[in-house]
Parts: structure tokens; C-alpha cells; sequence
């Protein structure tokens, strides 16, 4: 599979025919290429979900360039994987890169932030880093959340903030 560097479109070699467009079709639309095949996946980072396109080709995935900067705010620039004026050096490009996408495995090691990918049902988790965890911690303060009562209402965490809370977890297994 190929990418036009000029619009973007994935490229698979058809034989006798040399490369046509691989559009994207919709979540139950594959395009295989050479044994690779282009499909949504599942993205979870930083309490959202989103659906982007990537090519899986056996065990890597690979995110197509044009989607870095509207699923990660990272762009691959000449000088490295950029976001916004910082740049991080990218020792080696080859691992990183392809002519047709990022490997996700190599773009969450360079940003040091843990990986969990599920081939099968098209799913990946970005965990946050461990140095911005370390930070979160050494605040002290817990992350927001939300849960319902028994009666149903809502009610955050950030409600009681100033005050002294108990927290109580239960896990049946």
C-alpha cells in the first residue's frame, strides 16, 4: 500500500492495473493490499474515544500520517514528531515511519506512554505517560469523576473538593 503524498489517499497495486485508490468505505469495509488491510480502529486516550483509520498488517498497525494531528495533535515533520513549536528527535525514522502511516507501537514508545492493542476487535488504549502521572500525583489531588447514587442522582467528585472524602472501591471477583 501506498499514500499520494499530494491528497492523502492510500494506494493499493492492483495487478495489471499498477496503483489505484483505496477508499475508505465505513466501519465494515477492509481494503487489503499485499496482506494488509486498512480498517477503522478504536481509540482510547485520555478519557475520549474516536474512531480513526489505520492499516493493520499482522501484528503492527500504523496510523496513515494525514491522521496524527486530528487523533494525537502530533504532526511528523523533517525535524522529528512535532506538537505545536516542540519537537521530539526521532533516532530512527524507519521504525517510526513507513511510506504509508506511523506504527502505533513505535509513536506510543517515542512518547513514552504504555500501549494496549487489541488486534482482533480493532482496539487500542493510549495510557498516559508515566512522568505526567507522576505529576498528577504529587498533587495530591484525585481525578475528577462522576457516578450515580442509588436513587440515580449524580454527583462528582469536584462537588466536595475542600473536604475530606471517603472513597470506598468494591470489586466482586
Amino acid at each position: 500500500m501506498q499514500v499520494n503524498p499530494f491528497t492523502g489517499v492510500s494506494l493499493c497495486r492492483v495487478a495489471g492495473l499498477g496503483y489505484s485508490p483505496a477508499y475508505f468505505l465505513g466501519p465494515a469495509a477492509r481494503i487489503r493490499c499485499s496482506g494488509e488491510s486498512m480498517s477503522k480502529l478504536t481509540l482510547l486516550q485520555d478519557g475520549q474515544t474516536s474512531e480513526i483509520a489505520a492499516i493493520f498488517s499482522g501484528e503492527r498497525v500504523r496510523i496513515p500520517t494525514s491522521e496524527l494531528p486530528a487523533a494525537f495533535a502530533w504532526e511528523l515533520k523533517p525535524q522529528g514528531l512535532c506538537q505545536g513549536n516542540v519537537c521530539i528527535p526521532v533516532p530512527d525514522s524507519s521504525a517510526l515511519a513507513k511510506h504509508d502511516g506511523v506504527d502505533l507501537q513505535a509513536f506510543a514508545d517515542l512518547l513514552a506512554r504504555p500501549l494496549a492493542l487489541d488486534l482482533e476487535e480493532r482496539m487500542a488504549a493510549l495510557g498516559t505517560a508515566a512522568a505526567d502521572r507522576d505529576g498528577q500525583l504529587a498533587t495530591l489531588e484525585a481525578p475528577d469523576f462522576t457516578l450515580p447514587d442509588l436513587e440515580g442522582k449524580l454527583h462528582s467528585l469536584s462537588e466536595h473538593r475542600g473536604k475530606k472524602v471517603l472513597l470506598i472501591a468494591y470489586a466482586s471477583w
